[in-house]
């Protein structure tokens, strides 16, 4: 029997494959993560047991996205882990403020070097004429969420929102916790460190809203998100110009749901994993194409990121320039966005995201008086109309700064010259006919887009409804109900490996 056993390909299943990442709804990953699941609930007896067997398997995940950037990860974690307890032990006064800022050096520094040294040396060859050669860095995935994830600790350090963490096994489980390190949510470590010391029992209610949870995720990503892209969204992107306006406009729209989906679809299958280990993350998105305004679309939205670039960026910004009042608060917008725009990526293109976004909240906060008195003047004040109105103008706001957002599809154009090509074919080029051929040509991407946008609009009280009835579920059919999403998901999902867009951050 043994004879019969391929160990060359059971030896593959535990190496990194560059080509193969090891990726949340993969078989690969509910392999594994059954296996691992299996000996979780045989060490139940002893709760730190079950502590290093899930830091083990993080860093063993870890390793089969990135390979030897787990090195850097730990590296990671032990600076900040010694830089907590240095800012504690500095006192008040100037070295704590020295060692602050040796910790944000070390930790900008790490990630400037991996993400934006290259961008560096081609915007200066650009500028200046000069040839410098770019070098050959491989962004290790997941460098921007666990910095972030680290400096929140830092942060909560300095300004004495938290104590230290002085158990380095404990540290280390949350920065390399496997369900956010790759792609957030951006947790803070005085909420999860603290689930760390305690064992949480998986209750019924528990289980419930994880398997609501990553039934969601497997949906959104592999049913819609990719399902659209592959067979539409993609092939726009790479030849705007071939195709009409509305098939442009419909790509557009089409974007701004798989980015949702993809994302939002992966947050869901991390807080659901995080749960069946008696975890809970914090929630990401909250229905962000319901927003009023960008302002609230970023209440919305990549929650850990916006709440993150609040707490730590914008209101150190706005105290900054809290003499020039709403000007000040204008201006503490635009470079808090155009900041997270070059979060996303080292590129023109994501940078221009952000300025877009800083832009449409730093006009809105100063013409607000206006607006409002226009509002009443013409009787919609408080109307389900303005509502709709409201609606509509931001998502279309949205929609048209994530054009920018997508990486350019050829080297030698750009995400901004990309996206001109877009809107060029939309405003010259529409020709409404096309929608009915679109219909007709694309009629699976235009159910799946359709039952994306239904998923968005949906009132929240139905979701409610669903999680309490799968509660309330025997196991067996909360098992049941897992194994047809994943069954159904199979059916639909391409046989080509999608990463998730966020990984690229």
């Amino acid at each position: 029997m043994l004879n019969s056993i391929d160990f060359t390909a059971l030896k593959s299943l535990f190496e990194f494959i560059e080509y193969d990442p090891l990726i949340f709804g993969t078989s690969l990953f509910l392999f594994l993560f059954a296996g691992f699941l299996l000996v979780h609930a045989v060490l139940k007896v002893n709760y730190k047991l079950q502590l290093y067997w899930l830091l083990l398997f993080s860093l063993f995940f870890y390793y089969k996205t990135s390979g030897i950037f787990v090195i850097l990860l730990i590296s990671t974690a032990l600076i900040n882990y010694l830089f907590g307890i240095w800012i504690q032990k500095s006192g008040e006064g100037t070295l704590r403020k020295i060692v602050l800022s040796l910790a944000l050096l070390v930790n900008l520094g790490i990630l400037a070097y991996f993400k934006y040294a290259n961008f560096f040396i081609t915007t200066v060859n650009d500028l200046g004429g000069t040839e410098w050669s770019v070098l050959d860095i491989i962004i290790p995935l997941g460098i921007s969420f666990y910095t972030f994830k680290s400096l929140t600790y830092i942060f909560d350090i300095y300004y004495e929102m938290m104590e230290p963490e002085y158990s380095f096994f404990e540290f280390l489980l949350f920065v390399t916790f496997f369900p956010n390190t790759i792609s957030g949510p951006i947790d803070r470590a005085r909420i999860f460190l603290p689930q760390v010391r305690e064992s949480n029992p998986i209750t019924n209610e528990v289980l419930g809203k994880a398997v609501l949870l990553i039934s969601l995720g497997l949906i959104k990503k592999y049913a819609i998100a990719d399902y659209i892209s592959l067979n539409f969204v993609d092939r726009v992107f790479e030849a705007s110009a071939r195709f009409t306006g509305v098939e442009n406009l419909l790509a557009m729209y089409g974007y701004t749901l798989q980015i949702f989906c993809d994302f939002s679809g992966y947050t869901d299958m991390a807080i659901g994993i995080s749960m069946l280990f008696g975890f809970r993350l914090m929630d990401n998105f909250n229905y962000p194409f319901k927003a009023k305004s960008v302002a609230d679309f970023w209440r919305r939205w990549h929650i850990s990121l916006s709440t993150w670039l609040q707490d730590y960026l914008f209101k150190p910004m706005q105290m900054s320039f809290r003499h020039m009042k709403i000007v000040g608060n204008a201006l503490a917008i635009m470079l808090t966005f155009v900041l997270c725009g070059l979060w996303h990526g080292s590129t023109w293109g994501f940078v221009f995201w952000g300025f877009l976004h800083g832009f449409f909240m730093s006009f809105s906060l100063l013409t607000k008086k206006y607006r409002e008195k226009l509002i009443a003047l013409v009787g919609l004040k408080n109307t389900r109309f303005l509502g709709f109105i409201q609606i509509f103008i931001t998502f279309h706001l949205i929609a048209i700064a994530f054009v920018f957002f997508h990486p350019p599809v050829y080297p030698i154009t750009s995400s901004i010259d990309q996206a001109m090509i877009m809107f060029t074919q939309i405003t010259e080029y529409f020709h409404p006919g096309v929608f009915v051929q679109f219909i007709e040509g694309y009629q699976g991407v235009f159910i799946m887009m359709v039952i994306g946008f239904i998923f968005n609009f949906l009132p929240s009280s139905l979701e409610k409804y669903t999680e309490k009835y799968i509660i309330k579920s025997p196991l067996v059919v909360k098992g049941l109900i897992l194994a047809i999403v994943i069954y159904l998901v199979a059916q639909v999902k391409s046989a080509d490996l999608q990463p998730f867009i966020y990984f690229q951050f």
